[in-house]
């Protein structure tokens, strides 16, 4: 008879037979306890899952892909939606004991009120909720009742995405509008997880399960919103009839109109027992107003009225609610949270701010790139502080600036304190000026060097702070400090001009004992570039933010210097 086993040797045979019986006492065994396994776990995962009925309700993949995508809105979260059910198992998520758990009806009060977050509550919509439920308690089919249960729960699940991609990351992608100027690092917020911090079957440090903002920012902006509409009630603000000048105790026939726009602004319930007549004086009470509004929009509060300040007063109340949504908006662009330690640059509002823990230690005024040379919106890691740093002069500067100058004066290079150099490093060799056609030079072709010595002449000041970044942009000091008495500050190539760059530096160097601020000094008015290296890497958000609101709830308007504004609210408006 031919064996079972014909490669065995008749050792190894009976050896085999031995101990066969208990191989399969074990395999027995283990699947038993693998049947128990699999049986406890389909009880966990499905002990919340059942019908009215009370039967283990699992759903299908099939059906659950089948039913997004009959829903063109759906359809856009179809991979959210199954990667949500595919980590539960298919288990119904809005549902205990048959009924709806507390989260539907909390998600939809949400929506409903998704107006006071600049979205329309329609777009959400998109299932009758309220039907749906009273459609699956009052069936009597078993079946049919099952396929209700489960739409409404993927209804509930897709509807949720699609809020949620809204509102946490925002309607518009930036990345995706070339007119729209925003590289700022992503906001990678994970909606699935979020879902299952709000239906509590997990822990989370940010406020999901309240269906809450992640930065207090956008929820001061939020408060300002809700203020601005209530003002709608009052009515459109005057106009205020341009004029040249305007200043305390003159007369004039427009403090009249004066005093009620900013009074309808700042005290609105005052505007409307206003008596305009004899209302000429330019008093003290309207001083106080007229001072707070230029200083609420980035103009220099000192109660003279002129055409800058009667252009923003005219700015329609439609208008200002507008850039609040909008500004919330950038508010979802940005990373659901800040690190420890980061450098904030805003352009329209000319200033950065550094961030530790959470509170600001040191702010000053900046300056930004002018409209036709604008400081690109981005986020990058700060590495290293320069001092006595060279200014090498971009090309296009060359052939745009220092090329007409070269043609007038022989000397201008010279009388800038500036050089013409080839190689790199050890390798520098100097060129001359007049060995150059001048003519001929432009950006593309010019293949040498420019840079301007270190030195109080220096366009970077005593320290420059790099970041490295495809836009050549940087922190740097400014020898023309009498530029930040300027309300408006757009005047660079396009880097950021530090009004106190020794205190930045002190702060980023504080670490390092022998960066004491005497060295700073030294190191910065030595005439010789030194670089020194960062222990470890600030993160530097360069942003663009119109409206603001600070800590006491004031409102703050800057000026739409590069016409972002614009780009955006034919994007999110259509």
């Amino acid at each position: 008879m031919q064996s079972c086993f014909p490669n065995m040797s008749y050792a190894f045979r009976l050896k085999f037979l031995f101990i066969l019986p208990f191989l399969l006492v074990l395999f027995v065994s283990c699947g038993q306890q693998s049947n128990k396994n699999e049986e406890n776990n389909e009880k966990a995962s499905t002990s919340d899952s059942r019908s009215a009925k009370g039967k283990v309700v699992v759903m299908d993949s099939v059906f659950i892909i089948s039913y997004v995508r009959s829903v063109p809105e759906f359809k856009e979260h179809e991979k959210l939606v199954r990667l949500f059910y595919r980590d539960r198992g298919f288990k119904l998520a809005w549902f205990k004991n048959g009924e709806l758990v507390p989260q539907a009806n909390k998600f939809k009060e949400v929506i409903s009120k998704a107006d006071q977050e600049g979205l329309n509550p329609d777009n959400y919509k998109l299932k009758n909720f309220d039907q749906m439920y009273k459609a699956y308690v009052e069936t009597k089919d078993e079946a049919t009742q099952t396929k209700l249960q489960q739409e409404l729960d993927i209804a509930l699940t897709a509807s949720y995405f699609h809020y949620g991609t809204d509102f946490y990351k925002g309607m518009v992608n930036p990345r995706k509008v070339s007119s729209i100027d925003w590289k700022v690092k992503k906001n990678k917020i994970k909606l699935n997880k979020a879902l299952q911090t709000i239906l509590k079957e997990r822990e989370s440090k940010y406020p999901y399960y309240e269906f809450a903002p992640l930065h207090p920012e956008y929820d001061r902006l939020r408060t300002a919103l809700k203020k601005y509409r209530d003002l709608q009630q009052f009515g459109e603000w005057p106009k205020v009839e341009e004029v040249k000048k305007l200043k305390p105790n003159d007369v004039s026939p427009q403090v009249a109109v004066l005093r009620k726009r900013l009074l309808m602004e700042y005290e609105p319930q005052k505007a409307k027992t206003l008596n305009g007549q004899n209302d000429t004086l330019y008093d003290a009470n309207l001083e106080v107003l007229v001072k707070k509004f230029q200083e609420l929009n980035g103009l220099k509060a000192d109660g003279v009225i002129g055409p800058a300040t009667v252009k923003l007063l005219n700015i329609p109340l439609d208008d200002r609610i507008d850039q609040l949504i909008i500004n919330m908006e950038r508010w979802r662009w940005i990373p659901k949270k800040f690190e420890d330690k980061y450098i904030f640059v805003n352009i329209p509002r000319y200033t950065m701010h550094v961030i530790e823990n959470g509170k600001e230690v040191l702010t000053m005024k900046v300056i930004v790139g002018k409209s036709m040379h604008s400081t690109p919106v981005f986020s990058d890691k700060l590495e290293y502080v320069v001092f006595s740093p060279y200014w090498n002069v971009p090309n296009s500067i060359v052939e745009n600036e220092i090329k007409p100058n070269m043609l007038k004066n022989p000397n201008f290079l010279a009388s800038q304190n500036m050089e013409i150099v080839s190689g790199q490093g050890k390798n520098v060799k100097q060129v001359s000026p007049s060995s150059i056609d001048w003519n001929s030079v432009t950006a593309k072709n010019f293949k040498l060097l420019i840079r301007q010595k270190p030195g109080p002449k220096n366009a970077l000041g005593p320290v420059k702070f790099l970041f490295p970044n495809e836009y050549n942009v940087y922190l740097h000091g400014t020898p023309f400090e009498n530029l930040f008495n300027q309300d408006q500050r757009g005047f660079s190539h396009g880097c950021i001009r530090l009004e106190d760059p020794a205190s930045l530096a002190e702060y980023l160097l504080k670490d390092r004992p022998e960066w004491d601020p005497e060295a700073i000094q030294q190191a910065m008015a030595t005439g010789e570039e030194q670089w020194v290296t960062l222990k470890a890497k600030v993160p530097v958000y360069i942003v663009y933010f119109t409206s603001w609101v600070d800590n006491t709830g004031n409102v703050h308007f800057y000026q739409d210097l590069y016409n972002h504004d614009e780009d955006l609210k034919k994007e999110y408006f259509g």
